[in-house]
């Protein structure tokens, strides 16, 4: 018997962009976008929600109102990719110069904070993919070393009770080591593939990280130069202006490998991937095993 291929969702780094007007949307102005969208693509991430943290006592969490009217807006099959506020991922406050001393995020993993989050997203509970907890780039003054954030992040995932499926994205290249993976593997989190920024391409960790990958993965395709391809595209994002055809064939490939093991993947694409994240992903589409 042929086996199944696994769910592929494809969809794009928010939706709110007036320059897709005839490509995703009829018009830019007096319809709902997410509407639209969700005839077009399966999945979508919410950044949105990720900033959050504006002081010790000032946090902002999804507004009830917004939930239900996302929920409402996609068909039932449309599944969403959260960031987690970074209320919760941030270890301390951002600073505005290196010089400044940094402060710490007493918010940093706290169960109570996500639990909270957890219950304004209740009106679309059908309708979650995955929630994303995305770390930034940790340096020793922020986290001594690798064993100390997966010891701090194993306590935290045992303590929370929620059938959300969770996936950790970091930006430390040093930590895409194979305890890594066994560290996801144990605590059944999904892998968060980030290519672009600083990070390693997405195929050179792969072989290391295969064989122990949990159900569902996720793939985020960012460029390397955000402000480059802002300058270029003059926040015009309509067409493709860096294209990555040595790369796309390489994504392809661990997409079609992860349906094959039956893992599902949620493919989210960014503008500032190739300068339009709608026209990616059907280049991208182009290199899927249907």
């Amino acid at each position: 018997m042929k086996k199944k291929k696994s769910k592929i969702y494809f969809g794009t780094c928010s939706w709110k962009y007036e320059s897709w007007e005839g490509i995703i949307y009829s018009k830019a102005k007096g319809i709902n976008m997410l509407e639209e969208y969700s005839k077009h693509f399966n999945s979508v991430e919410i950044d949105q929600w990720f900033w959050s943290l504006h002081a010790v006592n000032k946090i902002s969490l999804p507004k009830e109102n917004d939930v239900k009217i996302y929920a409402q807006s996609v068909h039932d099959d449309f599944k969403f990719t959260i960031k987690v506020p970074n209320s919760i991922t941030l270890t301390h406050f951002y600073r505005k110069s290196k010089s400044e001393e940094l402060k710490i995020n007493p918010h940093f993993l706290s169960i109570d904070l996500f639990n909270e989050f957890l219950s304004t997203l209740k009106p679309m509970k059908n309708k979650i993919g995955v929630l994303m907890l995305q770390f930034e780039y940790l340096n020793k003054e922020k986290m001594s070393n690798q064993i100390e954030f997966m010891d701090r992040l194993e306590a935290f995932i045992q303590n929370i009770k929620t059938e959300y499926k969770i996936g950790i994205e970091i930006r430390n290249p040093n930590y895409l080591n194979k305890n890594y993976f066994e560290s996801l593997k144990k605590n059944n989190l999904s892998m968060v593939f980030l290519q672009g920024y600083y990070m390693p391409p997405i195929w050179s960790i792969f072989s290391t990280a295969r064989e122990l990958l949990v159900n569902p993965a996720v793939i985020r395709l960012h460029g390397p130069d955000r402000s480059g391809i802002e300058e270029k595209t003059n926040n015009i994002w309509n067409k493709i202006v860096e294209p990555k055809d040595d790369e796309l064939p390489k994504i392809a490939d661990i997409i079609n490998y992860l349906s094959e093991k039956e893992i599902d993947v949620y493919v989210n694409v960014n503008n500032h991937y190739e300068g339009s994240a709608p026209m990616t992903i059907k280049r991208l589409n182009e290199f899927i095993s249907q």
